[in-house]
């Protein structure tokens, strides 16, 4: 029985091409079917479209994960409760958890300066926090890079251990096994202080206070 060819008018409607169309459609992509499937033809398939008109919208892929990554820091939470130190760690955790939650993209914060809009937003929120706690400019300034770096690096931890499928759990048990086997005599610090070293413990706070606390006692000059 032959098939009749279905008329154009028939069809659903595509929806218009748009930076934000092809943006939220690359997540949908990255966090189905992971990083490696994230490319411009697979993103021009599923809009039913051609890799070429992707172009009006985005550079490339470089500039498509930038802006995924600017889109998923659009769910950080900008104000929080308490002091300000309670409102800085609270909102780089969120921030951690923002970009740690699609595979790679923490990775894109790595080695650049923040110019997406919701990337610039939290930014200027941990500027107004630094200056509450009475930094001067200079040091709010180089303390919101070394924030970021460090939000940044966690993050892509983080996504990591998400993207192997194995918790942070079962890194750390691995890594103690192997630690346990070491030779004292030619790793005597790491054998001695392995309990240390595989404390159970927020070290991701501790973490936050150290740079806090060190940003606060050390202005730049």
């Amino acid at each position: 029985m032959s098939t009749q060819p279905v008329s154009r008018r028939a069809r659903p409607a595509k929806a218009p091409l748009s930076r934000d169309v092809i943006v939220r459609t690359g997540l949908e992509i990255l966090d189905r079917d992971g990083l490696d499937a994230l490319t411009m033809r697979r993103v021009a398939k599923e809009l039913d479209t051609g890799p070429a008109s992707l172009y009006v919208y985005v550079a490339n892929r470089d500039d498509l994960m930038n802006a995924m990554l600017d889109e998923a820091l659009g769910q950080v939470r900008l104000a929080w409760e308490g002091a300000w130190r309670e409102q800085l760690r609270a909102l780089a955790t969120d921030a951690v958890e923002a970009m740690s939650r699609h595979e790679g993209l923490a990775a894109v914060a790595l080695g650049q300066i923040p110019t997406g809009d919701n990337a610039l937003l939290v930014l200027d929120r941990v500027l107004a926090l630094l200056k509450q706690g009475g930094l001067d400019d200079t040091t709010a300034a180089w303390a919101v890079d070394l924030l970021w770096l460090h939000i940044a690096a966690a993050a892509t931890e983080q996504s990591a251990y998400n993207t192997k499928g194995a918790g942070e759990e079962t890194t750390v048990s691995a890594a103690d096994r192997r630690y346990a086997a070491l030779p004292t005599d030619r790793y005597p610090m790491i054998t001695s202080l392995r309990q240390a070293l595989f404390s159970p413990g927020d070290r991701d706070t501790w973490g936050l206070n150290v740079l806090i606390n060190g940003i606060l006692h050390t202005p730049a000059r």
